[in-house]
Protein backbone atom coordinates (compact mmCIF):
# COMPACT_ATOMS: atom_id res chain seq x y z
CA UNK A 1 0.00 0.00 0.00
CA UNK A 2 1.39 3.12 -1.12
CA UNK A 3 1.95 6.05 1.94
CA UNK A 4 -0.65 8.83 2.39
CA UNK A 5 -0.72 12.02 1.47
CA UNK A 6 0.42 14.34 4.33
CA UNK A 7 -1.13 17.55 5.37
CA UNK A 8 1.92 20.15 5.76
CA UNK A 9 1.67 23.89 6.47
CA UNK A 10 5.22 25.78 5.20
CA UNK A 11 5.43 29.24 7.52
CA UNK A 12 7.67 32.10 6.44
CA UNK A 13 8.10 35.28 6.45
CA UNK A 14 7.90 36.34 2.83
CA UNK A 15 6.97 33.77 0.28
CA UNK A 16 7.26 34.49 -3.26
CA UNK A 17 5.24 36.38 -5.19
CA UNK A 18 3.81 37.78 -2.15
CA UNK A 19 6.61 39.25 -0.55
CA UNK A 20 10.35 38.58 -1.22
CA UNK A 21 14.21 40.27 -0.26
CA UNK A 22 16.28 37.62 -0.86
CA UNK A 23 16.41 33.56 -1.53
CA UNK A 24 14.02 33.00 1.25
CA UNK A 25 10.98 33.87 -0.50
CA UNK A 26 11.96 31.57 -3.66
CA UNK A 27 12.62 28.48 -1.63
CA UNK A 28 9.17 29.23 0.28
CA UNK A 29 7.51 29.16 -3.12
CA UNK A 30 8.98 26.79 -4.23
CA UNK A 31 9.74 24.08 -2.19
CA UNK A 32 5.72 23.73 -1.03
CA UNK A 33 5.24 23.17 -4.91
CA UNK A 34 7.39 20.51 -5.31
CA UNK A 35 5.32 19.05 -2.47
CA UNK A 36 2.04 19.76 -3.74
CA UNK A 37 3.41 17.79 -7.11
CA UNK A 38 4.29 14.67 -4.78
CA UNK A 39 0.90 14.76 -3.90
CA UNK A 40 0.65 16.40 -0.30
CA UNK A 41 -1.81 18.81 1.14
CA UNK A 42 0.33 21.48 1.51
CA UNK A 43 -0.57 25.11 2.04
CA UNK A 44 1.47 27.97 3.10
CA UNK A 45 1.53 31.27 5.63
CA UNK A 46 3.35 34.48 5.30
CA UNK A 47 2.18 37.78 6.89
CA UNK A 48 0.79 40.87 4.48
CA UNK A 49 2.93 43.43 4.73
CA UNK A 50 2.24 46.89 3.71
CA UNK A 51 3.63 46.85 0.03
CA UNK A 52 1.57 43.82 -0.79
CA UNK A 53 -1.13 44.74 -3.13
CA UNK A 54 -4.15 42.21 -2.34
CA UNK A 55 -5.55 43.01 -5.73
CA UNK A 56 -2.45 42.02 -7.58
CA UNK A 57 -2.74 39.00 -5.43
CA UNK A 58 -6.12 38.14 -5.36
CA UNK A 59 -6.11 37.92 -1.81
CA UNK A 60 -9.88 37.63 -0.58
CA UNK A 61 -11.30 37.65 3.08
CA UNK A 62 -12.20 34.15 4.60
CA UNK A 63 -15.62 34.86 6.75
CA UNK A 64 -14.51 32.85 10.05
CA UNK A 65 -11.24 34.30 10.50
CA UNK A 66 -12.14 37.99 10.21
CA UNK A 67 -11.01 40.25 13.52
CA UNK A 68 -9.41 37.38 15.19
CA UNK A 69 -7.56 38.61 18.79
CA UNK A 70 -4.36 38.10 19.15
CA UNK A 71 -2.44 39.10 22.52
CA UNK A 72 1.47 40.24 22.27
CA UNK A 73 2.25 41.23 25.96
CA UNK A 74 -0.66 43.36 27.61
CA UNK A 75 -2.16 44.73 24.05
CA UNK A 76 -4.68 42.80 22.03
CA UNK A 77 -4.41 43.46 18.35
CA UNK A 78 -7.28 41.79 15.94
CA UNK A 79 -5.65 39.58 12.64
CA UNK A 80 -7.68 39.05 9.92
CA UNK A 81 -6.46 36.26 8.41
CA UNK A 82 -7.17 36.08 3.93
CA UNK A 83 -6.66 33.62 1.69
CA UNK A 84 -4.92 33.00 -1.96
CA UNK A 85 -3.15 30.47 -3.87
CA UNK A 86 0.59 30.60 -6.21
CA UNK A 87 0.20 28.71 -8.55
CA UNK A 88 1.61 27.40 -11.76
CA UNK A 89 0.78 24.99 -14.77
CA UNK A 90 1.47 22.28 -13.01
CA UNK A 91 -0.09 22.68 -9.33
CA UNK A 92 -1.79 25.13 -7.01
CA UNK A 93 -1.13 25.76 -3.19
CA UNK A 94 -3.29 28.02 -1.06
CA UNK A 95 -1.68 30.45 1.18
CA UNK A 96 -3.06 31.98 4.20
CA UNK A 97 -2.35 35.40 4.60
CA UNK A 98 -2.28 37.13 8.12
CA UNK A 99 -3.45 41.09 7.89
CA UNK A 100 -3.38 43.22 10.63
CA UNK A 101 -2.58 47.33 10.49
CA UNK A 102 -0.64 48.45 13.41
CA UNK A 103 2.02 45.43 12.81
CA UNK A 104 2.28 44.78 8.86
CA UNK A 105 0.11 46.66 7.02
CA UNK A 106 1.19 50.12 7.68
CA UNK A 107 4.94 49.14 6.96
CA UNK A 108 5.95 49.52 3.55
CA UNK A 109 9.12 47.39 4.68
CA UNK A 110 9.59 44.14 5.14
CA UNK A 111 11.58 44.04 8.46
CA UNK A 112 12.79 47.65 8.33
CA UNK A 113 11.85 50.74 7.17
CA UNK A 114 12.94 51.16 3.65
CA UNK A 115 13.94 54.89 3.97
CA UNK A 116 15.84 55.04 7.39
CA UNK A 117 17.12 51.10 7.44
CA UNK A 118 15.67 51.55 11.12
CA UNK A 119 13.87 47.70 11.97
CA UNK A 120 10.34 47.83 13.19
CA UNK A 121 9.97 46.19 16.26
CA UNK A 122 9.89 42.63 14.99
CA UNK A 123 10.01 41.35 18.29
CA UNK A 124 6.29 41.98 18.90
CA UNK A 125 5.51 41.89 14.65
CA UNK A 126 6.51 38.26 14.79
CA UNK A 127 5.18 37.02 18.32
CA UNK A 128 2.08 38.03 16.27
CA UNK A 129 2.69 36.31 13.42
CA UNK A 130 3.26 33.35 15.08
CA UNK A 131 0.48 33.18 17.52
CA UNK A 132 -1.88 34.11 14.32
CA UNK A 133 -0.27 30.76 12.88
CA UNK A 134 -1.57 28.48 15.65
CA UNK A 135 -4.77 30.01 15.68
CA UNK A 136 -5.43 30.11 12.23
CA UNK A 137 -5.47 26.10 12.97
CA UNK A 138 -7.20 25.82 15.91
CA UNK A 139 -10.18 28.35 14.56
CA UNK A 140 -9.92 25.53 11.17
CA UNK A 141 -10.18 22.71 13.10
CA UNK A 142 -7.08 21.60 11.02
CA UNK A 143 -3.97 20.35 12.54
CA UNK A 144 -1.67 19.35 9.97
CA UNK A 145 0.65 16.13 10.17
CA UNK A 146 3.70 19.00 9.30
CA UNK A 147 4.33 22.58 9.84
CA UNK A 148 7.47 23.37 8.52
CA UNK A 149 8.86 26.67 10.08
CA UNK A 150 11.31 28.92 8.25
CA UNK A 151 13.96 31.26 9.73
CA UNK A 152 14.09 33.05 12.47
CA UNK A 153 10.39 34.38 12.41
CA UNK A 154 8.56 31.10 12.83
CA UNK A 155 10.86 30.57 15.54
CA UNK A 156 8.22 30.30 18.22
CA UNK A 157 5.76 28.14 16.25
CA UNK A 158 6.75 25.36 18.11
CA UNK A 159 7.13 26.82 21.36
CA UNK A 160 3.18 27.46 21.25
CA UNK A 161 1.84 24.14 20.28
CA UNK A 162 3.93 22.43 22.69
CA UNK A 163 2.94 24.07 25.65
CA UNK A 164 0.28 26.17 25.38
CA UNK A 165 -1.87 24.15 22.59
CA UNK A 166 0.11 20.82 23.36
CA UNK A 167 -3.32 18.85 23.58
CA UNK A 168 -4.89 19.83 20.01
CA UNK A 169 -1.31 19.53 18.34
CA UNK A 170 -0.32 16.08 19.63
CA UNK A 171 0.20 14.22 16.50
CA UNK A 172 1.60 17.48 14.37
CA UNK A 173 5.09 16.99 14.25
CA UNK A 174 7.72 20.35 13.22
CA UNK A 175 10.37 20.65 11.18
CA UNK A 176 12.53 24.13 11.31
CA UNK A 177 14.93 25.18 8.61
CA UNK A 178 17.65 27.44 9.39
CA UNK A 179 17.95 29.86 5.74
CA UNK A 180 20.90 32.34 7.87
CA UNK A 181 22.55 30.91 10.94
CA UNK A 182 23.85 34.94 11.17
CA UNK A 183 20.05 36.41 11.46
CA UNK A 184 18.91 34.71 14.29
CA UNK A 185 15.74 37.22 15.94
CA UNK A 186 17.99 38.01 18.99
CA UNK A 187 15.97 40.33 21.30
CA UNK A 188 16.16 42.30 25.23
CA UNK A 189 15.58 39.64 27.67
CA UNK A 190 12.07 41.84 28.60
CA UNK A 191 10.69 40.69 25.18
CA UNK A 192 10.08 37.24 26.83
CA UNK A 193 7.03 39.12 28.96
CA UNK A 194 5.76 39.96 25.14
CA UNK A 195 5.13 36.05 23.96
CA UNK A 196 2.50 34.79 26.47
CA UNK A 197 4.45 31.73 26.96
CA UNK A 198 4.97 30.07 30.35
CA UNK A 199 8.01 31.08 32.63
CA UNK A 200 9.32 27.79 32.78
CA UNK A 201 10.37 27.62 28.77
CA UNK A 202 12.16 30.86 29.03
CA UNK A 203 15.54 28.98 29.20
CA UNK A 204 14.88 27.46 25.99
CA UNK A 205 13.87 30.89 24.32
CA UNK A 206 17.09 31.81 25.53
CA UNK A 207 20.68 32.72 24.45
CA UNK A 208 23.25 34.80 25.76
CA UNK A 209 20.11 36.49 28.01
CA UNK A 210 17.99 37.54 25.50
CA UNK A 211 14.88 35.69 23.99
CA UNK A 212 16.14 33.96 20.50
CA UNK A 213 14.05 33.20 18.27
CA UNK A 214 16.19 30.65 16.19
CA UNK A 215 17.05 28.86 19.96
CA UNK A 216 13.16 28.52 20.60
CA UNK A 217 12.81 26.97 16.70
CA UNK A 218 15.64 24.16 17.29
CA UNK A 219 14.52 23.57 21.24
CA UNK A 220 10.94 22.58 19.90
CA UNK A 221 11.59 21.06 16.38
CA UNK A 222 11.24 17.54 16.08
CA UNK A 223 13.63 17.83 13.25
CA UNK A 224 16.33 20.83 11.94
CA UNK A 225 17.32 21.61 8.54
CA UNK A 226 19.23 24.00 6.58
CA UNK A 227 20.27 24.85 3.23
CA UNK A 228 23.14 22.72 2.08
CA UNK A 229 24.85 20.42 3.15
CA UNK A 230 28.60 22.58 4.11
CA UNK A 231 26.70 25.12 5.26
CA UNK A 232 25.16 22.29 8.22
CA UNK A 233 28.99 22.41 9.16
CA UNK A 234 29.80 25.68 8.95
CA UNK A 235 27.74 27.02 11.36
CA UNK A 236 28.97 24.82 14.11
CA UNK A 237 32.55 26.17 13.84
CA UNK A 238 32.41 29.10 11.92
CA UNK A 239 32.11 32.35 13.57
CA UNK A 240 31.29 34.42 10.43
CA UNK A 241 28.82 31.23 8.89
CA UNK A 242 27.34 31.55 12.46
CA UNK A 243 26.71 35.27 13.14
CA UNK A 244 29.55 34.69 16.04
CA UNK A 245 27.54 31.87 17.33
CA UNK A 246 28.93 28.76 16.45
CA UNK A 247 28.27 27.24 19.95
CA UNK A 248 24.59 27.34 19.77
CA UNK A 249 24.09 24.88 17.28
CA UNK A 250 26.57 22.51 18.22
CA UNK A 251 23.88 20.78 21.12
CA UNK A 252 21.67 20.19 18.31
CA UNK A 253 21.70 17.57 14.74
CA UNK A 254 21.11 19.43 12.10
CA UNK A 255 20.80 17.78 8.34
CA UNK A 256 21.68 19.87 5.50
CA UNK A 257 19.39 19.49 2.37
CA UNK A 258 20.45 21.78 -1.07
CA UNK A 259 18.08 24.06 -2.28
CA UNK A 260 16.47 23.62 -5.56
CA UNK A 261 15.01 26.31 -7.93
CA UNK A 262 12.11 26.29 -9.64
CA UNK A 263 12.52 24.68 -13.16
CA UNK A 264 9.46 26.40 -14.66
CA UNK A 265 10.39 30.03 -13.99
CA UNK A 266 14.46 29.79 -14.15
CA UNK A 267 14.53 28.43 -17.04
CA UNK A 268 15.83 29.58 -20.13
CA UNK A 269 13.56 27.07 -22.66
CA UNK A 270 10.57 28.40 -21.01
CA UNK A 271 11.51 31.90 -19.08
CA UNK A 272 8.61 34.62 -19.82
CA UNK A 273 10.69 37.66 -18.54
CA UNK A 274 12.94 36.69 -21.57
CA UNK A 275 12.25 37.68 -25.35
CA UNK A 276 14.85 35.20 -26.25
CA UNK A 277 14.31 32.05 -24.96
CA UNK A 278 16.81 28.89 -25.56
CA UNK A 279 18.49 25.79 -24.66
CA UNK A 280 21.31 23.53 -24.67
CA UNK A 281 21.17 23.40 -28.01
CA UNK A 282 21.07 27.08 -28.97
CA UNK A 283 22.51 28.79 -26.26
CA UNK A 284 24.99 30.59 -28.22
CA UNK A 285 22.20 32.61 -30.41
CA UNK A 286 20.22 33.12 -27.57
CA UNK A 287 22.63 34.27 -25.36
CA UNK A 288 24.07 36.74 -27.69
CA UNK A 289 20.66 38.14 -28.43
CA UNK A 290 19.99 38.34 -24.44
CA UNK A 291 23.27 40.09 -24.27
CA UNK A 292 22.28 42.94 -26.76
CA UNK A 293 18.88 43.43 -25.04
CA UNK A 294 20.62 43.40 -21.68
CA UNK A 295 23.26 46.29 -22.72
CA UNK A 296 20.04 48.00 -24.64
CA UNK A 297 18.70 48.17 -21.41
CA UNK A 298 22.09 48.86 -19.30
CA UNK A 299 22.73 51.67 -21.98
CA UNK A 300 26.16 49.66 -22.24
CA UNK A 301 28.00 49.77 -25.76
CA UNK A 302 28.01 46.85 -28.31
CA UNK A 303 30.95 45.37 -28.19
CA UNK A 304 30.75 41.47 -29.62
CA UNK A 305 33.71 39.91 -28.06
CA UNK A 306 33.48 41.57 -24.40
CA UNK A 307 32.38 39.47 -21.93
CA UNK A 308 29.34 40.76 -19.43
CA UNK A 309 30.23 40.12 -15.70
CA UNK A 310 27.17 40.22 -13.74
CA UNK A 311 25.81 40.26 -9.80
CA UNK A 312 22.60 40.14 -8.52
CA UNK A 313 22.93 41.18 -4.52
CA UNK A 314 21.80 42.80 -1.70
CA UNK A 315 24.58 45.17 -0.99
CA UNK A 316 26.34 43.91 2.06
CA UNK A 317 29.92 41.99 3.53
CA UNK A 318 27.79 39.22 3.35
CA UNK A 319 27.01 38.65 -0.11
CA UNK A 320 30.97 40.10 -0.58
CA UNK A 321 29.87 43.41 -2.21
CA UNK A 322 32.94 45.27 -0.07
CA UNK A 323 35.25 42.94 -2.26
CA UNK A 324 33.95 43.02 -5.49
CA UNK A 325 34.27 46.99 -4.72
CA UNK A 326 37.92 46.89 -3.86
CA UNK A 327 38.91 44.80 -7.80
CA UNK A 328 36.60 47.25 -9.62
CA UNK A 329 39.42 49.76 -10.38
CA UNK A 330 41.87 47.02 -11.56
CA UNK A 331 39.06 44.63 -13.11
CA UNK A 332 37.53 47.74 -15.12
CA UNK A 333 41.23 47.83 -16.81
CA UNK A 334 40.08 44.60 -18.35
CA UNK A 335 37.95 44.27 -21.86
CA UNK A 336 34.80 43.58 -19.62
CA UNK A 337 31.67 44.86 -18.96
CA UNK A 338 30.20 44.78 -16.11
CA UNK A 339 26.31 44.97 -14.69
CA UNK A 340 25.19 45.25 -11.05
CA UNK A 341 21.46 45.05 -9.59
CA UNK A 342 21.14 45.07 -6.47
CA UNK A 343 20.00 47.44 -2.83
CA UNK A 344 21.05 48.01 0.65
CA UNK A 345 23.68 49.39 2.07
CA UNK A 346 23.71 53.33 0.86
CA UNK A 347 27.65 53.71 1.02
CA UNK A 348 28.42 50.52 -1.20
CA UNK A 349 25.74 51.78 -3.57
CA UNK A 350 26.70 55.60 -3.53
CA UNK A 351 30.45 54.12 -4.65
CA UNK A 352 29.38 51.81 -6.76
CA UNK A 353 27.27 54.84 -8.74
CA UNK A 354 30.53 57.10 -8.82
CA UNK A 355 32.40 53.98 -10.64
CA UNK A 356 29.52 53.91 -12.93
CA UNK A 357 29.68 57.46 -13.93
CA UNK A 358 33.05 57.37 -14.32
CA UNK A 359 33.43 54.17 -16.71
CA UNK A 360 29.68 54.74 -17.83
CA UNK A 361 31.23 52.38 -20.95
CA UNK A 362 31.96 49.48 -18.59
CA UNK A 363 29.80 49.28 -15.55
CA UNK A 364 26.03 49.92 -15.48
CA UNK A 365 24.11 49.77 -11.88
CA UNK A 366 20.59 49.28 -11.05
CA UNK A 367 19.48 50.17 -7.61
CA UNK A 368 16.18 48.50 -6.47
CA UNK A 369 14.91 44.95 -7.27
CA UNK A 370 13.38 44.24 -10.89
CA UNK A 371 12.55 40.50 -11.23
CA UNK A 372 12.20 41.11 -15.04
CA UNK A 373 15.43 42.80 -15.19
CA UNK A 374 17.60 39.58 -12.55
CA UNK A 375 15.90 37.37 -15.51
CA UNK A 376 17.28 39.42 -18.04
CA UNK A 377 20.83 39.79 -16.31
CA UNK A 378 21.17 35.78 -16.09
CA UNK A 379 19.90 35.43 -19.39
CA UNK A 380 22.60 37.57 -21.24
CA UNK A 381 25.77 37.69 -18.95
CA UNK A 382 28.61 35.34 -19.68
CA UNK A 383 29.69 35.29 -16.69
CA UNK A 384 28.10 35.60 -12.44
CA UNK A 385 30.08 37.27 -9.84
CA UNK A 386 28.81 35.75 -6.54
CA UNK A 387 32.02 36.53 -3.59
CA UNK A 388 30.14 35.65 -0.73
CA UNK A 389 31.65 35.97 2.76
CA UNK A 390 29.66 33.44 3.40
CA UNK A 391 26.63 31.96 1.69
CA UNK A 392 24.15 29.13 3.45
CA UNK A 393 23.00 27.96 0.00
CA UNK A 394 22.79 30.80 -2.54
CA UNK A 395 20.65 30.35 -5.63
CA UNK A 396 21.82 32.40 -8.04
CA UNK A 397 24.87 30.33 -8.97
CA UNK A 398 22.25 27.53 -9.59
CA UNK A 399 19.99 30.15 -11.80
CA UNK A 400 23.30 31.16 -13.88
CA UNK A 401 24.28 27.57 -14.53
CA UNK A 402 21.00 26.79 -16.13
CA UNK A 403 20.98 30.16 -18.14
CA UNK A 404 24.39 29.11 -19.36
CA UNK A 405 26.08 31.64 -17.04
CA UNK A 406 29.34 30.74 -15.91
CA UNK A 407 29.32 31.25 -11.87
CA UNK A 408 32.63 32.41 -10.35
CA UNK A 409 32.44 31.85 -6.75
CA UNK A 410 33.74 31.73 -2.91
CA UNK A 411 34.62 28.55 -1.55
CA UNK A 412 31.72 28.68 1.20
CA UNK A 413 28.51 27.36 2.28
CA UNK A 414 26.20 25.87 -0.88
CA UNK A 415 28.47 27.72 -2.91
CA UNK A 416 31.38 24.74 -2.91
CA UNK A 417 28.18 22.21 -3.15
CA UNK A 418 27.11 23.48 -6.55
CA UNK A 419 30.43 24.71 -8.56
CA UNK A 420 33.31 23.00 -9.39
CA UNK A 421 36.32 24.68 -10.47
CA UNK A 422 36.46 23.92 -14.25
CA UNK A 423 39.23 21.61 -15.46
CA UNK A 424 40.49 22.01 -19.23
CA UNK A 425 42.10 19.15 -19.59
CA UNK A 426 39.29 17.12 -18.53
CA UNK A 427 36.71 19.32 -19.61
CA UNK A 428 35.12 18.95 -16.48
CA UNK A 429 33.60 21.30 -14.06
CA UNK A 430 31.28 24.47 -13.65
CA UNK A 431 32.69 27.35 -12.89
CA UNK A 432 35.70 28.81 -11.22
CA UNK A 433 36.12 28.86 -7.19
CA UNK A 434 38.76 31.01 -4.78
CA UNK A 435 39.04 30.11 -1.20
CA UNK A 436 40.32 33.06 0.62
CA UNK A 437 38.03 36.30 1.12
CA UNK A 438 40.67 38.60 -0.59
CA UNK A 439 40.94 40.87 -3.41
CA UNK A 440 43.96 38.98 -5.04
CA UNK A 441 41.81 35.48 -4.66
CA UNK A 442 38.70 37.19 -6.11
CA UNK A 443 41.00 39.05 -9.25
CA UNK A 444 42.52 35.62 -10.05
CA UNK A 445 39.58 33.78 -10.29
CA UNK A 446 38.12 36.02 -12.37
CA UNK A 447 41.18 36.11 -14.53
CA UNK A 448 41.12 32.23 -15.15
CA UNK A 449 37.64 32.62 -16.71
CA UNK A 450 38.55 35.52 -18.69
CA UNK A 451 41.29 33.58 -20.11
CA UNK A 452 39.17 30.63 -20.89
CA UNK A 453 36.75 32.88 -22.28
CA UNK A 454 39.10 33.70 -25.20
CA UNK A 455 39.11 30.16 -26.04
CA UNK A 456 35.27 29.40 -27.70
CA UNK A 457 35.36 25.46 -27.52
CA UNK A 458 37.09 24.92 -24.32
CA UNK A 459 34.38 27.90 -23.25
CA UNK A 460 31.37 25.68 -25.11
CA UNK A 461 32.06 22.82 -23.30
CA UNK A 462 32.26 24.49 -19.70
CA UNK A 463 28.47 26.28 -20.74
CA UNK A 464 27.23 22.67 -22.28
CA UNK A 465 28.66 21.83 -18.12
CA UNK A 466 26.79 24.18 -16.87
CA UNK A 467 23.41 23.86 -18.57
CA UNK A 468 23.53 20.20 -18.22
CA UNK A 469 23.26 20.16 -13.85
CA UNK A 470 20.21 19.17 -12.81
CA UNK A 471 19.09 21.86 -9.73
CA UNK A 472 15.09 21.04 -9.64
CA UNK A 473 13.75 20.55 -6.27
CA UNK A 474 12.58 16.92 -7.35
CA UNK A 475 15.31 15.29 -5.05
CA UNK A 476 15.17 17.70 -1.98
CA UNK A 477 11.49 17.37 -1.57
CA UNK A 478 11.57 13.83 -1.33
CA UNK A 479 14.14 14.08 1.00
CA UNK A 480 12.26 16.25 3.23
CA UNK A 481 9.21 14.12 2.64
CA UNK A 482 11.37 11.23 3.85
CA UNK A 483 12.22 13.20 6.94
CA UNK A 484 8.17 14.35 7.94
CA UNK A 485 7.36 10.77 7.22
CA UNK A 486 10.31 9.35 9.71
CA UNK A 487 9.67 11.96 12.63
CA UNK A 488 6.01 11.54 11.99
CA UNK A 489 6.54 7.15 12.52
CA UNK A 490 8.43 7.81 15.85
CA UNK A 491 6.19 8.29 19.38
Amino acid sequence: MPDRPLSILFVSSEVYPFAKTGGLADVSHALPMALRELGHDVRVMLPKYGNVSERRNRIHEINRLKEVPIAVGDTVEPATIKSSSMQNPRTKVQAYVTTNFTYFDSKKGLYADPVTGEPYNNDERFIFFDRSVVTTCLLLGWFPDIIHCNAWQTGLIGAYIRTMHAKEFARTRLVFTIHNAADQGIFPASSLEKTGLPKEVYPRLTHAKQLNFTKAGMEFADAITTVSPTYAKEITRDKIASGGTPALFRGYQIEGILNGIDTYYWNPKTDPLIEHRYDAESWKDGKALNKKALRDRMKLPHEEKVPVLATIARLGEAKGIPLLIEILPELLRESVQIVVLGEGDPSLATTLQKLAAKHPKKLAVFMGFDDELAHLIEAGADMYLMPSLFEPCGLNQMYSMVYGTVPIVRATGGLIDTVTEFDPDARKGTGFVFRDYTADDFLAAIKRALALYKKPTYWATLVQNCMSQDFSWSKSARRYEEIYRDILARR
